[in-house]
């Protein structure tokens, strides 16, 4: 059953302009130095001033321009128990870990309807997805490498899925029936965790590996709503499904479903098989509505990618997600509507 939880506020405190960024960084889909597991386990709980300064955010708008909004945080109760990870047996492979058991979703019916509809291409070579009619969630190095915004993001777009009507008879060049084109649409603006920057995480955490994107015009199609992250104990089977536009099946909407093997606070550590291209897609579980017989898809985590990380000093992999915490709802909600109204239960 999804559970209510009782949201921490987050309050706009001060908004400053800063300069144009230089849009000059690489896109880099897999990412490594990140802190893992093990250091995971030795990171301080974050105080509240930490996480003012962490939840704080940087918007840019499509003219280029940047904003830095600080935030107060209410409500929040911290957790003295820290980065607790569940240990499972660990493994030492790669992202497609022995069968791949991907599936690409061929059929329209499917396709153009209710939940892979609501998956979405980014136009610097991500996934996301739809949060609302206007906006999308997605991975933060996707547009940003910690220390810059990747030379794609300059002029954002994001392709909502359409199959190709044979009616016209005119076919699109290197296309066939069944396989999503996109319609584009511009991104008016993009906001990013002040968490995400090297200088204020440090070392790079992942913990803060998600963006959401405003479209210039808003689609009529049916969106995800946001749940907060249960721990696996609460996932029937400990199962997370997602789908994205995997690099190594072009054109074809991938869908997938796995087991989660660890987890800390912020993260799901998961040997879901993906590949690059999938990153920023957003993870879903299906659970009753409280009190109700009608089951409900909410979107529950996003998929960071395949990561490198340190264990007992062994560099090992993993596909890992980031978890919406109830923080990183109230966060997420307050920039699709503007306000924390609309974002006091979860």
């Amino acid at each position: 059953t999804w559970h209510l939880k009782k949201i921490p506020q987050i309050v706009r405190e001060r908004t400053f302009s800063l300069d144009s960024p230089k849009f000059e960084a690489k896109t880099k889909l897999e990412l490594n130095s990140v802190c893992g597991i093990e250091c995971q386990r030795k990171l301080p709980v974050p105080s509240l001033s930490d996480l003012k300064n962490l939840l704080s955010y940087e918007t840019v708008f499509e003219n280029g321009t940047r904003t830095l909004t600080e935030v107060n945080v209410l409500g929040v109760v911290l957790d003295p128990a820290g980065n607790t990870t569940t240990r499972r047996p660990s493994r030492k492979k790669r992202q497609i870990y022995g069968t791949d058991s991907r599936f690409s979703i061929y059929d329209k019916r499917f396709m153009t309807n209710f939940p892979f509809n609501t998956a979405v291409k980014i136009s610097t070579g991500c996934s996301g997805i739809l949060v609302s009619p206007k906006h999308v969630l997605t991975a933060a190095h996707c547009l940003h490498n910690g220390k810059d915004y990747v030379k794609g993001s300059k002029r954002l777009r994001v392709g909502l899925m359409k199959t190709k009507s044979r009616g016209n008879g005119r076919k699109h060049k290197g296309t066939s029936d069944g396989m999503p084109s996109f319609q584009w649409t511009r991104v008016k603006s993009t906001h990013i965790p002040k968490g995400w920057f090297k200088g204020v995480s440090g070392d790079i955490a992942l913990d803060y590996d998600y963006a959401v994107l405003e479209l210039k015009r808003p689609h009529k199609r049916k969106y995800m709503e946001l749940g907060i992250s249960p721990t696996i104990k609460m996932m029937p089977g400990s199962m997370i499904h997602f789908s994205g536009f995997d690099d190594d099946r072009s054109g074809q909407l991938v869908y997938r479903f796995c087991s989660i093997s660890d987890e800390s606070n912020d993260l799901f550590y998961q040997y879901c098989d993906a590949e690059p291209g999938s990153t920023g897609s957003g993870i879903y579980l299906r659970l009753k509505e409280p009190n109700k017989k009608k089951w409900k898809r909410k979107i529950i985590a996003v998929y960071s990618g395949h990561q490198w990380v340190d264990i007992n000093g062994e560099q090992q992999d993993y596909n890992v997600a980031v978890r919406i915490t109830p923080l990183k709802y109230a966060q997420i909600c307050f920039w699709i509507h503007g306000n924390d109204e609309n974002c006091t239960q979860g």
